[in-house]
């Protein structure tokens, strides 16, 4: 049985009914993963860890995008 994951990036809802990762994810998105931190469901998460989580239902994933100014 296939089920229907609901799931949250920067406040924003997406579906789907595939398995996959973080990292693939982001590489969806085309995030250039140097420049950010990551927040997955309000912890702090390593880039050596996004291989290795798997988006679940209800997922709530912030991306902060680092910018440099002066």
């Amino acid at each position: 049985m296939i089920i229907l994951k609901r799931f949250f990036v920067n406040g924003l809802k997406y579906e789907t009914y595939d398995n996959f990762t973080i990292s693939q994810l982001l590489f969806y998105f085309n995030y250039n993963q140097t420049l950010f931190v990551l927040e997955y469901n309000n912890l702090i998460y390593e880039q050596k860890h996004w291989t290795k989580l798997t988006i679940k239902n209800n997922d709530k994933i912030e991306i902060v995008t680092i910018v440099g100014g002066g």
